[in-house]
Order: structure tokens, then C-alpha cells, then sequence
């Protein structure tokens, strides 16, 4: 793989404020992508562009609600017009979900995290295919998870979502392969992100939970999640489409 296998690609992050967005914005960039950085947390969008052009990089922010059509549409194209096309799309976009069976938790907090999870990489990639086709192809990759090939307790809404996403990128793989968009999900169990410290108070306490659940013995930083979503955005993949790529820990395997 070249310093540069993204140069002349323009990639729109949705989720890009912290975590594993955050991570894939700033690898993307260093690959030589212009990066359009969009999430709802406009301040923190923000500054993962900031930070990516005071390495002498391109990124732009825009504000999205993924939940609302018009502003999935409006960052898609906002990158186009930022950028002039688009490569390249990541929807790492996740709601926090609180723990509780499907009888603790309500259906209007079943349905947020869909609507985020979900419905939002599906409102995400109906605005970038057709940018993507007026480019003579491209690639969509949604981050999932391991829960959506296992299950964990008191989780519904999240495993269901996660699960759907699969299938949701292997539908648009099929519909889309004559089109040059391959569409692949990426699915990291434990992560060090600020979701995962809100889940358990503090990432020590996460990793006092978390780290035994893996076979390597810990969970995984950002920038671990970004390496492998560069793959799957290069030539490096190029024939694979349609599939999910497990970065687990071993997770999965016990």
C-alpha cells in the first residue's frame, strides 16, 4: 500500500466527532483523503477537522442529525460541493443505549436507537450511492459489531440494529456491485471510546469488565478500528463486497 492510497478521494465520516469516527477522519486524511467530518456533536466535528488541517490535511466539518433526511442529504452534499464528489462513505454513527430486556426498556427507546443505528446508515447510503454513481463508483462501509453475531444481555435494541446493518450492506452490495460501490461492514467488539467510559463510568472500569471477555486480553484502541476501515476503503480489498470484517479479539470465537 502506497503513503497515500486515498489521494484524490473524498471520504464523508458520519460519526467523526470522537471515538472510532474520530480515528478513521484522522487515518483517512493521512492517507490523502479529503475528509468531510459530520455528527451531530457540531462542536466536536469540529474539532476532528481542526485537528486533521493542523497536520496538513483537508477536512471540513458540517453538522448532522442522522435521524433527519434532509441533513443526511445536505452533508452528503455538502461534500460534494466541498470537495467537488464522493469516494467514500463510513457511517460510524451509534446511539447510547441503556441496559435492559424488552420489557425494561421503552419502545421509544427502541426505536431512537434504530432510528440512529440503523435507519440512519440506510438514509446515509441512499444519498451517497447516487453521488457515488455520478463518480463512476466508490465505497460505503458501516461500522457494526461483534454483538451483531452474538448477543449480550440487555441489549436488544443494539444487537437488533447492529445485526440489521449486516444485512442492510450485503442487500446494497448486490444492487450495487454493477455500479463499481462495494459495500462492506466492519464490526469491533470492546473499544477505549467515550461511548464505552459512559457505559461503565470510566475505561478502567470498562477494561475491568471488558478485558477478560476477549482472548488477546484487552480491548482495542480507536486507532486499531481505523487501520482496518482503511483496508476496506483501498485497492488493498478490492474484491471484497457484500461481507462483514470481524475485528474482535478473539471475541467470537468462545
Amino acid at each position: 500500500m502506497t503513503d497515500t492510497p486515498l489521494a484524490q478521494r473524498t471520504a464523508l465520516i458520519i460519526g467523526a466527532a470522537t471515538g472510532i469516527g474520530r480515528a478513521i477522519a484522522e487515518i483517512f486524511a493521512h492517507a490523502g483523503a479529503a475528509v468531510v467530518c459530520a455528527d451531530l456533536d457540531s462542536p466536536g466535528a469540529s474539532a476532528t477537522a481542526d485537528g486533521i488541517r493542523q497536520h496538513g490535511g483537508r477536512a471540513e466539518a458540517l453538522a448532522c442529525d442522522v435521524t433527519r433526511t434532509v441533513e443526511v442529504e445536505s452533508a452528503v452534499s455538502g461534500a460534494e460541493a466541498l470537495f467537488g464528489g464522493l469516494d467514500c462513505l463510513v457511517y460510524a454513527a451509534a446511539a447510547d443505549d441503556p441496559t435492559g430486556t424488552v420489557l425494561e426498556i421503552t419502545p421509544e427507546t427502541f426505536e431512537r436507537i434504530l432510528a440512529v443505528n440503523l435507519t440512519g446508515a440506510f438514509l446515509a447510503a441512499r444519498a451517497a450511492i447516487p453521488a457515488m454513481q455520478r463518480r463512476g463508483g466508490g465505497n460505503i462501509i458501516f461500522i457494526a459489531s461483534q454483538l451483531a453475531h452474538v448477543a449480550s444481555p440487555g441489549r436488544p435494541g443494539y444487537c437488533a440494529s447492529k445485526g440489521g446493518m449486516l444485512q442492510l450492506a450485503k442487500v446494497l452490495a448486490v444492487d450495487h456491485a454493477a455500479d463499481k460501490i462495494r459495500v462492506n461492514t466492519l464490526s469491533p467488539a470492546g473499544v477505549a471510546t467515550v461511548r464505552l467510559e459512559r457505559r461503565y463510568g470510566s475505561l478502567d472500569n470498562a477494561r475491568a469488565v471488558m478485558d477478560a471477555k476477549h482472548p488477546l486480553g484487552r480491548i482495542a484502541e480507536p486507532v486499531e478500528v481505523a487501520r482496518a476501515a482503511l483496508f476496506l476503503a483501498t485497492g488493498e480489498s478490492s474484491f471484497m463486497t457484500g461481507t462483514d470484517l470481524l475485528l474482535d479479539g478473539g471475541y467470537c470465537a468462545v
